[in-house]
């Protein structure tokens, strides 16, 4: 029997960059993905922080369902939009 490889990706360091300033988005809470882009010093990088966050291995520890649009819209998920709304209400609930 052949042996498949396992097909795991390196964390670049933007991404860490990203996952980092997602977890200090506090529990209950949103913030947009301009102010990821900003907090790390890459205010033009808003869609690259959303397929960084696409790709996010860590959750939920990375509490990627924080993340919304600026306009105030959810923006995309992973898991789809309708496990983002039961997070985040959960979430608010609990806060």
């Amino acid at each position: 029997m052949k042996k498949e490889k396992s097909k795991k990706r390196k964390i670049t360091e933007f991404e860490k960059k990203v996952y980092a300033a997602c977890k200090t988005i506090p529990r209950g809470e949103t913030r947009s993905y301009a102010w990821i882009a900003k907090k790390i010093g890459q205010p033009r990088a808003c869609r690259a922080v959303g397929n960084a966050l696409h790709k996010n291995p860590f959750a939920p520890a990375v509490p990627c369902h924080r993340v919304i649009r600026s306009d105030g819209n959810l923006g995309g998920f992973a898991s789809g939009t309708a496990k983002k709304i039961r997070l985040l209400g959960a979430e608010k609930r609990a806060k």
